[in-house]
């Protein structure tokens, strides 16, 4: 057997070791991301796309759910390590009941990002015309539920809240007459409203009183915060710096684009609705008025306790 044999043979054995000890270095998580084509959902896949989860020995599989009591019971059974974007008032409302689930910190904060629309020929012209009328929401004791009946609130009118799935759907069925208000999370349906399809009726910015909320969570089980609070907080941080790549990079606006199927042109006015800062993990802010309206919308039976707060709530540092 010739030297030069054995030096490519050794070579190549090293090669081997090294990579699979690169690959066990690794932590991997299984992410369920609630809804799917907003700004909010896309930065753990570009992030993994990119490789910056990488720098921070992180291998990410995801997957997306219809919303919060999907994304809630995925975490719940085991079969994911991470929730993202389910109603705070329905995180709340599971610890309430004994489900050890835990908050670890913020999807979004705000909402901005949220916009209500109805079909252009509907008779629908502004919410002083909505009395009565079905508006989508994503599932029973989503955030987009919370929102809805906020919204109605705060223009002192009834709507009837009506599950209706992903942004997508909640369109088909507005088109098809099933639903009467659609809502998305821009820069969704912004060309709809371009070419006259639909309506815009009401921003999310118009209910004031959430602005300073996070009203969706990123959550975990609470065996999985015990076992690898570590690699959580590993987690955060490359999260941390995909958002600044996707605020600071023309690279970013186009990877956005082709993962979501929305046109370039309407990509770049995501972040004129979602600002980086209202997608910071670390913003974990209003948990007490949220509190109160969970108990008005009966989430929660009464507030939590400091200590039950203190429980549910360990941000991985």
């Amino acid at each position: 057997m010739s030297r030069s044999f054995l030096r490519h043979s050794l070579a190549a054995a090293v090669l081997v070791v090294l990579t699979c000890a690169t690959a066990a270095a690794e932590d991997a998580f299984k992410i369920a991301i609630g809804q799917r084509g907003g700004l909010e959902q896309c930065v753990s896949e570009l992030g993994q796309n990119a490789g910056i989860f990488k720098k921070h020995g992180l291998v990410l599989e995801t997957l997306y759910t219809q919303g919060s009591g999907e994304t809630i019971q995925t975490v719940l059974s085991g079969s994911v390590d991470v929730g993202l974007g389910p109603g705070t008032h329905a995180v709340f409302g599971a610890f309430s009941k004994g489900a050890p689930i835990r908050m670890i910190g913020a999807s979004f904060i705000g909402a901005r990002d949220q916009l209500y629309y109805a079909r252009a020929d509907s008779g629908i012209r502004s919410m002083r015309d909505t009395e009565g009328k079905t508006i989508g929401i994503s599932t029973s004791g989503s955030s987009s539920h919370m929102l809805a009946l906020a919204l109605g609130k705060h223009f002192s009118v009834n709507l009837v809240p009506q599950a209706s799935g992903n942004y997508a759907a909640t369109f088909t069925q507005v088109m098809t007459k099933q639903v009467d208000i659609g809502f998305a999370q821009a820069p969704f349906a912004l060309d709809a409203i371009e070419d006259g399809r639909i309506r815009l009726l009401a921003r999310g910015a118009d209910i004031t009183e959430v602005q300073d909320q996070t009203i969706r969570a990123m959550i975990v089980h609470a065996d999985t915060l015990a076992r690898r609070n570590e690699a959580l907080a590993r987690y955060i941080a490359g999260y941390r710096e995909t958002l600044d790549w996707l605020y600071a990079s023309p690279d970013a606006i186009k990877a956005y684009a082709a993962w979501s199927g929305i046109a370039e042109r309407l990509a770049k006015q995501a972040p004129d609705f979602i600002t980086k800062d209202s997608l910071d993990p670390l913003r974990v802010v209003g948990l007490d008025a949220m509190m109160a309206d969970a108990v008005k919308f009966k989430y929660l039976p009464a507030p939590l306790s400091t200590e039950q707060l203190a429980t549910l709530v360990q941000v991985p540092r």
